[in-house]
C-alpha cells in the first residue's frame, strides 16, 4: 500500500536536498531526541523510578517502569533506538510505557553509553550487564524469576540480537523472549545486500546512502561488521535463542534483514513471529501508533511476551 497518508504529511514537509549533509552526532542528538509528549500526555503507569546501575565498566542510568501493584513481575530490558550514537532514556519513554501497561511487565530502560565518545562495544557491554544485574537482584527487583525479556527498536534491535547471542553463549542468565522493532542487523554497508534498502532508500526518513557514514561512529577503529555481535545477521549458529518477535516497517531500508532474521531463526528451529506493518516507516513507534493502522503494535507486542 502506499505510504500511510499522515506519515506522507510529515515526509512531504521534510525539506529535499540533493547534497549529503555531514553527520554531526550532537546535531543528529538535538533532531532525535525531540519532541517528546508532555508527561500527563504519555500512557500512565503505576510507578516510574530512575537508578543508576553500577558495573565493572560504568555507571548505567536506567529508567524502571512498574504496571502495578503485584508481589512479583515478569521483567522486560528495553534498548532504545538512535544509530548507537542518539537517543535517551527520556526520548523512548513514550514508547515504553505502553509495552510496561500493556503487558505486565517491569521493564527497565537502559540508557547504554553511546558512539563516538563510547564506540562498540560500549553500548552492547551496558545492555548485557545491566540485563545481567536484573537476573542477579532477583529479590530487589520482584522478579518472578521465570520471564526475562529483552526489547529495542532500530539499532536496539542490534542490541537485543546481540545480547540474546552473549547471554545463549556465556550462560550467566537464560533470556526467555526477544522483541527487535525495524531491527538494524547488518552494519556492513559496503554493498546494499538487501532490496528495501535500495527500494526504501531515499525519502522515508533514514537514507540509505548515509548508513555507513552514521554506523561510522559506532565502528571507530577497525571492528569486523562480519561479527555476529556487531551484525547478528551474520551468525549461522541460532540455536538455543529466545523466542522472538519481529516487527517491520513496508517502507524502512532496514525491513529485508529484519524479515530474514525471522526465517533464519525458524530455520534453527526458533519461534520466530513476523508483522509487517503496511504504509509505515522506520521510527512508527511512538510518532504514529495513535494512528488506527498502528494503533495494535504495543497489544500484539503484549500478546508476544505475556504467551
Amino acid at each position: 500500500m502506499p505510504v500511510h497518508p499522515e506519515i506522507k504529511k510529515i515526509l512531504d514537509i521534510i525539506p529535499k536536498s540533493d547534497s549529503k549533509p555531514k553527520i554531526i552526532p550532537e546535531e543528529h542528538r538535538k533532531m532525535f531526541d525531540s519532541p517528546v509528549l508532555p508527561v500527563e500526555q504519555r500512557v500512565q503507569v503505576y510507578s516510574v523510578e530512575e537508578r543508576i546501575v553500577p558495573t565493572d565498566e560504568a555507571d548505567v542510568p536506567v529508567r524502571i517502569y512498574t504496571p502495578n501493584e503485584a508481589e512479583s513481575y515478569p521483567i522486560l530490558l528495553y534498548f532504545h533506538g538512535g544509530a548507537f550514537m542518539s537517543g535517551t532514556l527520556e526520548s523512548h519513554d513514550e514508547v515504553v510505557r505502553p509495552i510496561c501497561k500493556e503487558s505486565g511487565y517491569k521493564v527497565i530502560s537502559v540508557g547504554y553509553r553511546l558512539a563516538p565518545e563510547h564506540p562498540f562495544p560500549a553500548a552492547l557491554v551496558d545492555s548485557y550487564n545491566v540485563t545481567k544485574w536484573a537476573a542477579d537482584h532477583k529479590d530487589e527487583l520482584k522478579w518472578d524469576g521465570k520471564n526475562l525479556a529483552v526489547a529495542g527498536d532500530s539499532s536496539g534491535g542490534n542490541l537485543v540480537a546481540a545480547v540474546s547471542l552473549m547471554a545463549r553463549d556465556k550462560r550467566e542468565f537464560t533470556i526467555t523472549k526477544q522483541v527487535l522493532f525495524y531491527p538494524s542487523l547488518d552494519l556492513d554497508f559496503s554493498e546494499f545486500r538487501y532490496p528495501s534498502i535500495v527500494e526504501n532508500g531515499k525519502g522515508y526518513f533514514v537514507e540509505s546512502d548515509q548508513l555507513a557514514e552514521i554506523n561510522s561512529f559506532y565502528l571507530l577503529g577497525n571492528v569486523d561488521t562480519d561479527n555476529p555481535l556487531v551484525s547478528p545477521i551474520r551468525e549461522e549458529n541460532l540455536e538455543n535463542l529466545p523466542k522472538a518477535l519481529v516487527i517491520t516497517a513496508e517502507y524502512d531500508p532496514f525491513r529485508d534483514e529484519g524479515e530474514l532474521f525471522v526465517e533464519n531463526l525458524k530455520n534453527c528451529g526458533v519461534h520466530a513471529e513476523l508483522k509487517r506493518y503496511e504504509g509505515a516507516t522506520h521510527g512508527f513507534l511512538g510518532k504514529f501508533t495513535h494512528l488506527d493502522e498502528y494503533k495494535d503494535v504495543y497489544i500484539r507486542t503484549a500478546d508476544f511476551l505475556k504467551s
